[in-house]
């Protein structure tokens, strides 16, 4: 049996010493799963991205992803883990305005080789023509990210994140600018993309009506003993 993508086992984070934001006692995600996770504003969802992609660091207990504990990894290899195995969805899409669609989308494998070694010898732009097949936005490569909608902008941001084959991929409210229709037609496509790579996808949104396209739910709000003190007091 493989590894799980994510386990936590007590972990535990504060930003003010005894305040904490997080207390999960267990939290696992299986490999190729599809995970949705909500809660309210303040319950710890954004902390606990940053704690798995490897950007927060100082917290207790045990945290797996991928099968490498991140707390042992130093800043170097944190950064060299996350830029090869994670594909990072962000809210507000974080591209660089000045590139071109395809230099967004490829810029992750520019970065680190690692990634770009996942490629298995395929040009970059190729991959990224693949990518952006994928999403339909193939025809848009040439543009600057700029000249695009927003929801065409999702669409590299995506593609940003699938090329190179991550193994997984985790969204920080990425449809929360698009209508219902066009909220789950991107689902699909993330979703296609996903499954050929047998990625992880770990999906955090407040929108609950797109529950019902993942294979799990989880309400942070319930999982987090900070939350249940906090909202207890």
């Amino acid at each position: 049996m493989s590894d799980p993508a994510v386990l936590c086992e007590n972990l535990r984070f504060a930003y003010v010493k005894d305040r904490p934001v997080l207390d999960i006692e267990r939290l696992e995600i299986a490999r190729g799963e599809r995970v949705f996770l909500f809660g309210p504003s303040g319950s710890g969802k954004t902390t606990l991205l940053g704690i798995l992609s490897g950007v927060l660091t100082q917290f207790e207990g045990k945290v797996d992803v991928l099968g490498r504990e991140i707390a042992k990894l130093s800043g170097s290899e944190r950064d060299a883990f996350r830029g090869a195995h994670l594909g990072y969805i962000f809210q507000l899409f974080n591209l660089i305005p000045y590139l071109t669609v395809v230099e967004n989308i490829t810029l992750p494998c520019r970065l680190h080789a690692e990634r770009r070694k996942a490629l298995g010898g395929v040009p970059l732009e190729e991959a990224a023509k693949a990518a952006a097949a994928k999403l339909g936005i193939r025809h848009l490569l040439a543009q600057k990210v700029t000249s695009l909608s927003v929801g065409q902008q999702q669409r590299v941001a995506a593609a940003r994140a699938l090329v190179g084959a991550p193994a997984l991929i985790i969204a920080d409210e990425p449809t929360s600018s698009l209508d219902y229709d066009h909220r789950e037609k991107f689902l699909e496509l993330l979703f296609d993309s996903c499954k050929e790579a047998k990625a992880t996808i770990l999906f955090v949104s407040h929108d609950r009506s797109l529950m019902h396209l993942f294979d799990r739910q989880l309400d942070l709000a319930v999982i987090n003993r900070a939350q249940t003190v906090a909202t207890a007091e």
